[in-house]
């Protein structure tokens, strides 16, 4: 993938991005007694609600189980009552600390949003253009009044396809910039293909446009091509889906027309690169100039497309996956126009369905929600609302967010724990025995050259240019949309702004850009229970500090390590040195194997392998920072724990969650971070866990000190 790299499901997709109790004919309750170490019990159960407990300022007690022994099951004793007394509200798909904090943050963007509209903001203001927006989302009478006329327009123009080069220019002019970053383990697009602008990896100095696979409606080219009795079933209800999207736009032969879609997707499907094979930066830096990207993918009218997509003067281009890029090229000369035609009119309704029609929104719900993650219950549409907005308008309702709820204090709190956790990595590099002097010095280099921003941007993106019209929900998401790739194409021969964001101030996540050494910490991840200035410092060392200490190490997981400190694409190791990292980072790799969420399921090691790696030591290096923070020795004791059990317990807590069986499962195809428990359980490989709670051997997480993974 084009290297994004966020936390976690801190989030989920948002990603972002949380597991909820499954209904009791998919799972079992969990179990009083222990439940086997990587067991599905151990995350999945049903159970009468409870609220999560942001901002209690302490351990939660009653949230543990302390009938199981820490080195047995250490998710489940940090967690074992959280996860018997807490089920997840019916229209989410999981549930846990991000869930509560993500409530909270809508609900206040939702005042803020409603104050401002109280307020009459004048015409062109950005406080106006956020009211209208969220207005126009609201008037559902009005979405329905217009039915479907708002997409007569796009598909009449798919009708008028009638040759391979039209074909080519509608492409082009539905490529975005609306790739699926927040999902951190690759870069998802429903347009055939996706134009992702940033930092070119062999010259640092100048933007890129890079090209990504693209042109699925279902998750992951697995959905189409695995032959599991569930993907089986889900493609059974997408084809149903298909039809129905037809039926309701009126348009006969509807199971014909779902046949040639399904059949032109899965098709599209086999050309695609895996998610494993995604990630292999190496594979994907492919700087291919125009003349070579044409040879390299005949049968695509290339001057047709980039010329639509506002590309044709640009000269050279980064092919992320050229396999699917060729595969989609021929299918794009072979396959019949009626079948494209066909594919397009379903592509439109699904990239819009949420400001058409209640009928249209519900058959959407009814695959993506109910049959891809478990939800029983669609989301309230002021929820939606807010997610809306902020795609559209993300940095100015972050502007207002931080201005009300993100104290300065906070934010020199947060950079002042960055600072520390930055030095207790370098004393990790500095105290390495294996890695040669020379390695070390371009190591602490990268680390000093870091571009941390924390809260918000420095400067707030400018929507002058964006058009907002009251009661036109449809062309209000048509326009942002646009003036997104817009904004995006027009960095193209720019100098490089490391300062850029990719998150809104808002988002409950945060993310490392390897390719520009830069790191974001949103505001709304920098609050209760991840961040409490009324509890204990060691707790906040284990939960913020440990995601600081997570996206740091990104600049040096298996991906980030093949970045220098300018953020280029080039092997600043000593053959030695990395033949040793590669060693460890498949030991890494291997542990994490034989995790089984589910009895027929296992994580991927290799797929979750950056991941992984910036757990393990990103919770080392927030370890040293907690102890450097008290002179080198634990904390005080506080409610009988001492200061080692408040951080590591802390560090378990904040992975809480319960997910629905389908979604968990889609995780384990779609994601690139392993399952919330086995990310707790990240504190095996650290020696200090085992005295804090007396691990022995022949307990379930004991690992022998030989086999604890230490790359950093």
């Amino acid at each position: 993938m084009v290297p994004v790299t966020t936390h976690a499901s801190r989030l989920g997709l948002r990603l972002a991005l949380l597991l909820a109790p499954v209904a009791a004919a998919c799972s079992p309750p969990l179990s009083p007694s222990p439940p086997p170490v990587g067991s599905a019990a151990a995350t999945v159960a049903t159970a009468p609600a409870a609220p999560g407990r942001p901002g209690k300022g302490e351990i939660d007690v009653e949230g543990m189980d302390v009938s199981i022994a820490p080195g047995q099951d250490f998710f489940g004793y940090a967690n074992g009552g959280w996860l018997k007394t807490t089920q997840i509200p019916p229209d989410r798909s999981s549930f846990g600390p991000d869930a509560v904090l993500e409530e909270l943050t809508q609900k206040r963007t939702t005042d803020l949003i409603r104050e401002i509209a109280g307020g009459a903001p004048p015409a062109g203001t950005d406080a106006r253009k956020i009211a209208d927006f969220f207005a126009s989302f609201m008037d559902e009478a009005a979405i329905e009044g217009k039915g479907t006329a708002p997409l007569a327009p796009r598909l009449a123009a798919i009708r008028k396809i009638a040759s391979r080069p039209d074909l080519a220019r509608f492409l082009g002019g539905t490529l975005r910039a609306d790739v699926d970053i927040m999902n951190a383990t690759k870069l998802h697009t429903d347009s055939i293909l996706g134009v992702w602008v940033a930092q070119d990896m062999t010259d640092p100095s100048r933007y890129a446009p890079f090209l990504v696979q693209g042109g699925l409606a279902l998750p992951d080219r697995e959905y189409y091509l695995a032959t599991t009795p569930r993907m089986e079933e889900i493609r059974g209800k997408y084809r149903a889906h298909i039809a129905a999207v037809f039926k309701l736009l009126a348009m006969p032969e509807e199971q014909a027309r779902a046949a040639r879609v399904f059949e032109l997707e899965k098709k599209i499907a086999q050309t695609h690169a895996s998610l494993e094979d995604t990630e292999q930066v190496e594979r994907g830096n492919n700087r291919l100039t125009r003349k070579e990207l044409e040879a390299s993918a005949p049968g695509l009218d290339w001057a047709a497309l980039l010329g639509a997509a506002g590309l044709d003067k640009q000269a050279s281009f980064v092919v992320w996956q050229p396999t699917a890029v060729k595969g989609i090229a021929a299918l794009v000369a072979k396959e019949p126009l009626e079948a494209w035609r066909d594919y397009l009119a379903f592509h439109a309704v699904t990239h819009m369905a949420q400001v058409l029609p209640k009928a249209f929104v519900d058959e959407d719900f009814d695959l993506y929600g109910k049959t891809l993650r478990g939800t029983p219950t669609l989301r309230d549409r002021w929820k939606r609302g807010i997610d809306a907005t902020s795609d559209a308008l993300g940095e100015a309702v972050g502007k207002l967010f931080v201005e009300r709820y993100f104290p300065a204090s906070e934010k020199a709190r947060v950079e002042e724990m960055v600072k520390n956790v930055v030095t207790a990595f370098a004393k990790r590099i500095d105290a390495l025995p294996w890695m040669a002097k020379e390695t070390k010095t371009r190591a602490k280099a990268k680390l000093a050259s870091l571009k941390v921003g924390v809260g918000y941007p420095d400067k707030w993106r400018d929507y002058t240019g964006l058009e907002i019209v009251r009661g036109d929900a449809f062309g209000n998401a048509e326009r942002a949309e646009l003036f997104e790739y817009k904004r995006n194409l027009a960095k193209l021969g720019k100098p490089v702004d490391r300062g850029e964001w990719v998150m809104t101030p808002q988002t409950v996540n945060a993310v490392n850009l390897p390719v520009m050494n830069a790191l974001n910490f949103p505001a709304a991840i920098l609050q209760p229970p991840y961040l409490d200035p009324k509890r204990p410092v060691a707790m906040d060392y284990a939960a913020t500090g440990a995601t600081i200490g997570h996206e740091i190490c990104h600049s040096f997981d298996a991906h980030g390590a093949l970045f220098d400190d300018a953020g280029g694409l080039h092997n600043w190791w000593t053959p030695e040195d990395f033949a040793h990292f590669k060693s460890s980072s498949d030991a890494l790799a291997k542990q994490y194997d034989g995790y089984k969420p589910f009895p027929d399921a296992s994580v991927n090691g290799k797929q979750t392998l950056g991941e992984n790696m910036a757990d393990v030591a990103g919770l080392a290096a927030a370890y040293d920072a907690y102890r450097a923070a008290f002179g080198g020795h634990a904390a005080p004791t506080v409610g009988g724990f001492t200061g080692d059990q408040l951080f590591f317990l802390a560090f378990a807590q904040s992975w809480r969650i319960k997910l629905r069986e389908a979604a968990a499962r889609d995780r384990l195809v779609t994601d690139g971070h392993a399952p919330a428990e086995f990310r707790a359980d990240t504190v095996r490989n650290l020696d200090a866990w085992y005295e804090a709670f007396a691990v022995k051997p022949g307990q379930g997480l004991f690992l022998a000190p030989e086999a604890r993974v230490r790359i950093w």
